[in-house]
Parts: structure tokens; sequence; C-alpha cells
């Protein structure tokens, strides 16, 4: 068998496995490139390949690992208790300004990277305003979701992490330049708030300014005895600090969280006891994701170790017409809205992504390029129905799944295209190579 038949059976079987729920993602990218190197006859040098796939991502692994505990640390403290209460407020009685509110209260709160934490909350700040005024609830979950889809973008939200993964790239790199494409999608949706708001306008009419408020107020972390209100300009401070480190590279992303978790916790929760409260209260998430990425360098290590990812991109280079191939760039990113809808993420960038990036190299695009390109399709990912939070968005919502699917589909698919073609014109990515 040819190596190139070996590389597309791996993947082939890794998909299978995870898309069947026969074998978690973390077990399949361990076990189904171990066995398959062994039967391709890799015996001798496995032990290498799988090093140095761990090595490679290590510091992306930390940077995740940091990052979660970071931002949930803020969100512990209630850093952003202050701008949810505002928000709120100026959204009362309007629903246009409802809607609006809708996409602003999701990204800031979506920072902490977990889409199923940003749903509790979000739903539980905003389903009081859309069941008083009677607004349409689709509206509410196409909102939240597209937006969270353009916030999953930055480098702890887990699909910059996967392709920064498979590539071996690293993740500030990669995200940096999607930025603008980032603020485009905002501000689209913003302007599709505005358009759905004037709807509702025309069909509930305006609330009279003094009506009472649905509630006083609501705090987003979900932990009490954790809050520090009397902390929050410094805590404010540090995570400006934190993001101008990240824009600026001054020193690595993994570093800078490290640096930034570690001064939040010695402020915060100087008492040895509390810190550990804080780090346990989180581990759960941080193990889920941290173990994933070192998994993946099982799996990349070896494609790429035995020479199958090579072996596999001269293959699909020979399927791709050579007037085509300069165009590798736009096809991934269009490619990134079936493949990421019918298969998950873990399958997409651990399974194709590296193809696609060989693939490309041979008519000159950078894989930096395709790693950002086979990014712009997450908006429409999540509406697959192999993405738990998506379940948890319509059961809190109370909206047909099947509902939100048909409804959301052509505004996620404009968000995608509009962040391509921004992503474009900066030259995140080419047109051509």
């Amino acid at each position: 068998m040819s190596l190139a038949l070996f590389g597309f059976l791996m993947v082939a079987t890794f998909m299978t496995l995870i898309m069947t729920k026969r074998m978690t993602p973390l077990v399949a990218l361990i076990v189904v490139p171990t066995a398959l190197a062994l039967i391709a006859g890799f015996a001798s040098g496995l032990g290498d390949m799988m090093i140095d796939g761990i090595k490679n991502l290590a510091p992306t692994g930390v940077m995740l690992l940091f990052a979660i505990l970071f931002f949930s640390t803020m969100t512990d403290t209630g850093l952003f208790d202050p701008l949810v209460n505002r928000l709120l407020r100026l959204v009362h009685g309007d629903p246009l300004k409802i809607l609006i509110g809708t996409v602003a209260l999701c990204a800031m709160v979506s920072l902490d990277g977990d889409g199923s934490t940003t749903y509790i909350i979000t739903i539980a700040a905003l389903l009081p305003l859309y069941k008083r005024y009677d607004m349409n609830r689709l509206y509410l979950c196409c909102l939240l979701m597209t937006t969270s889809g353009i916030m999953n973008l930055t480098p702890w939200g887990g699909p910059t992490a996967r392709a920064a993964s498979a590539l071996k790239l690293d993740p500030a790199t990669l995200f940096l330049p999607l930025i603008p494409g980032m603020i485009a999608g905002l501000a689209f949706l913003i302007g599709l708030a505005v358009w759905f708001g004037r709807k509702e306008r025309a069909r509930i009419g305006h609330v009279a300014a003094n009506e009472p408020a649905s509630f006083t107020g609501m705090a987003v972390s979900q932990f009490p005895e954790a809050r520090r209100p009397h902390l929050r300009w410094f805590n404010t401070a540090l995570t400006i600090a934190l993001l101008a480190g990240l824009v600026s590279g001054i020193l690595p992303l993994s570093v800078l969280m490290m640096l930034a978790f570690a001064v939040a916790m010695i402020v915060n929760y100087p008492q040895v006891a509390e810190q550990k409260e804080r780090i346990a209260a989180h581990a759960g998430n941080v193990l889920s994701v941290v173990s994933l990425i070192f998994a993946a360098g099982i799996f990349t290590g070896i494609l790429s170790g035995t020479g199958m990812v090579e072996a596999m991109s001269k293959e699909v280079v020979g399927i791709i017409p050579p007037a085509l191939g300069p165009y590798m760039a736009p096809i991934a990113a269009a490619l990134s809205l079936p493949f990421t809808f019918f298969i998950s993420n873990d399958a997409f960038y651990f399974g194709m992504l590296p193809i696609l990036a060989e693939a490309g190299a041979h008519y000159g695009v950078e894989p930096m390029a395709i790693a950002r390109a086979s990014l712009m399709g997450q908006p429409v990912h999540l509406l697959s129905p192999l993405v738990p939070s998506t379940y948890l968005l319509v059961s809190l919502a109370g909206v047909d799944l099947a509902d939100h699917q048909r409804f959301t589909l052509v505004p996620a698919i404009l968000v995608c295209t509009v962040m391509t073609v921004i992503g474009m014109l900066v030259l995140a990515f080419p047109l051509a190579g």
C-alpha cells in the first residue's frame, strides 16, 4: 500500500470513529495514527515521531492552559459584571437596542473561549428581555451563535489552536491578521441586528421608556465567593495590558498568559487555599482542551514523520485543476463551510488541513495562509448537529434545532463571506498564490 493510501485511511478512520462516537477525539488522536503507523511498518521510529509532534505543540498547549485559567479567573472576579449590567440597562424598552446588545454582550462574554459558558451567561441575561417584550427568539439564537463563531477565532477559543497545532504554527501570528475580518464580521452582525430590530419595532412597537426593568442586575460570575469588585480597576488594567502585549508581540503568547494568570492570582486570591479553589473550579475545562492538543501532537507527528502528508498532498494536487491551484486559500475557506458542518473541528483541522496546506505549498501558498483561510467557516460550523453547545443554546432559548438551523444558515454563510473577503483585502491570506 502507498503512503498516501495509508494517510487517507488514517484520516478516514479517525473521522469515522469520532463522527460515529465510537471513540472520543482524545483517544482517537492517539490510537488511530499509532495503529496505522505500526501496520505501515514505521515501528522503529514511532517514538521519535510522537515526541517531535508533542514538542511542537507544547507552546500551544501551555498557552491554552493559562488563557483558559486567566479569562475564567477574570470572569470569577466579576470583571465583566458592570459591562453586562450597563448594557442591559441601556437596551431596556427598545427591541432594536436589545438585539444590538445581544451581539455586544455575546462578544464580551465569548472572551473566555468556552461556547457553553457563553450561552449560559448570555441566555440568562437576555432571555427575560425577549420574553418580556415577546421578541422572536430565533433572532436571539442566530445572533448569539454567529457572534460566538466569530469570537471563537481567538487563539484560546479552539479552532485557531487546532489549526496552529495541526500545522505547527504560532497561534498569535496566526490570529492577529484575522482581527480586521472579525471586526468586519461583528459589524455585519450589528447591521443584521438593526434589521431584525426594525422588524421587531414594526411588529411590537416601542416599550414605554419609564417601564420598570425586568430585573435590577445580574452577575456574570457564577461563584459569589470569588468576586473581587474592589479590584475591578486593577483587573481591567491587567486584561488590557495582556491584550496589548498580545498585539505588540512583546513576549510569546504562552509566556504572556502565564505571567498574567500568576499576577491575577497573587492580587485577587493571595491565600493558597483560594488559589487552589479557583484552579480546581476550571480544571475540567482546562484538561479537556489541553489534553486534546497534546494528543494531536501524536497524530500530526506521525502524519508528518512518516511522510504521509507529503504523499497525500501530491494526490490532492493531482485532482485540483492546475488553473485553480494558486487559489488554494479561498478554496480552503470555501471548503471549511461544508466540511466543518458535516465533520467535527477535530476531524477537519487535524485530518484535512495538513493535506490542504501541503497542496497549497505546491502552488506557492504558505501554510499560514491556508490555516487562516480554513478558519473562515466557523460561524457555519456551530450550526452542525455535531456541536454539543448548539443543543445547549436552543434548549435554553426554547427554540427547535431545525428551525434555528434553517433561520441561521444564510446569515452564518454571509458572515463567513464577509470575513473571507476582508481577510483577502487585508492580506491575511491571498486570493492567489
